[in-house]
C-alpha cells in the first residue's frame, strides 16, 4: 500500500493511492494515519479494504504521510563514497544522530534557509518507518518491525554541522529541513530495501545518483544497532544516510543552497520530492 495524508497544513485527509495513481479517501475508515496505524494489525486492516469502493479526493498537498513521529533518528556517512567525499573515515560502527521532529514538512513544501546560512546543502536518503516496537532485536528479526518507506530530504547545514562545536544535530535540525513522503510505501511492497536507486537534482542538474545495495550498514542492521541504544516506537523514522554528490564535496569548490533554488529528488518505488528554497521567511514555516 502507498499510504498519504493529503491537504492544507493541519487539514490533512487520510489517503490510499491506489494502483492507478488515484488518491482513495480513507476517512471513512479512520480520523488520520498514525502512529497506531501502522502496527501489524492496522496496516492489515487497511489492506482489507478494496480501493474501489473508496471515494476518490483530487489532487492537493502531499503532507507528512503519518503523524506522531516521536523520534526522527538519522545515521551519518553510511554509504562509503560520501564518507570519502567528506574526507572522513569509513565509520566501523553507525554514526548516529537526530534531526528535530520540529524539522519535518511535507514532500514538495518549500525548504527555507535558517537566518545566517551559508552551506546548506541537500542529501536523498531511504527513510525507515517502524511499525512497532524494537528493543534489542535481533538482526535476523529487525525488519519484522518496520511499517515500510519512504523518500527524506536530510536538508543539511554544514557550517552548523562542522563548524560550530558540539554535536551535528544543530545543522540537521533547522525548520523545513526534513521533507518527507509523499507516500509511505508499506514493508510488503519493498521486498528488498536493500535495491533501490535513488538520485537528487539542483535546478535540473544531476547531483546524486546512488543505490541502497551500497550502504555501509543495512536497514536490518541499523534497526537492530538502534534498538540497543534506544526503544524504537511506531512511527518514529530512521533515516539512513546519502549517497555521494552532496554539495560539500563537489570539485573544485562546493556548491550550497541559494534562495531560487529547486531540489527534486526521489527513490525507486517510494516517488519523488520537490522543493523551492526561499530565505528565512517565517510564514513559509509557519503556513
Amino acid at each position: 500500500m502507498r499510504l498519504m495524508r493529503v491537504g492544507p497544513r493541519g487539514a490533512e485527509k487520510p489517503v490510499l493511492l491506489d494502483a492507478d495513481g488515484r488518491l482513495r479517501d480513507l476517512s471513512g475508515h479512520l480520523a488520520d494515519i498514525g502512529a497506531h496505524t501502522l502496527s501489524p494489525a492496522g496496516l492489515d486492516k487497511l489492506a482489507r479494504l478494496k480501493p474501489e469502493t473508496l471515494p476518490e479526493l483530487p489532487p492537493g498537498r502531499a503532507g507528512v504521510p503519518w503523524t506522531g513521529i516521536g523520534k526522527f533518528v538519522a545515521i551519518g556517512l553510511n554509504y562509503a563514497d560520501h564518507a570519502a567525499e567528506s574526507n572522513m573515515p569509513i565509520p566501523k560502527e553507525p554514526i548516529v544522530f537526530m534531526k528535530a521532529t520540529s524539522c519535518v514538512v511535507g514532500a514538495n513544501d518549500p525548504v527555507v534557509l535558517p537566518q545566517g546560512s551559508v552551506k546548506s546543502d541537500w542529501e536523498v536518503e531511504l527513510g525507515v518507518v517502524i511499525g512497532s516496537r524494537a528493543r534489542y532485536v535481533a538482526e535476523a528479526d529487525a525488519l519484522k518491525h518496520v511499517a515500510g518507506y519512504c523518500v527524506v530530504n536530510d536538508v543539511s547545514e554544514r557550517e552548523y554541522q562542522l563548524e560550530r562545536g558540539g554535536q551535528w544535530d544543530k545543522g540537521k535540525g533547522c525548520d523545513t529541513f526534513g521533507p518527507v513522503g509523499p507516500w509511505l510505501v508499506t514493508a510488503d511492497e519493498v521486498p528488498d530495501p536493500q535495491n533501490l536507486a535513488l538520485w537528487l537534482d539542483v535546478n535540473g542538474v544531476r547531483r546524486q545518483t546512488g543505490s541502497t545495495k551500497t550502504m555501509i550498514f543495512g536497514v536490518a542492521t541499523l534497526v537492530s544497532y538502534l534498538s540497543r541504544f534506544m526503544t524504537l516506537e511506531p512511527g518514529d523514522c530512521i533515516t539512513t544516510g546519502t549517497p555521494p554528490g552532496v554539495g560539500a564535496g563537489i570539485k573544485p569548490a562546493p556548491v550550497f543552497l541559494k534562495p531560487g533554488d529547486v531540489m527534486t529528488l526521489g527513490i525507486e518505488g517510494l516517488g519523488g520530492q520537490r522543493q523551492t528554497v526561499h530565505a528565512w521567511d517565517p510564514a513559509l514555516i509557519d503556513g
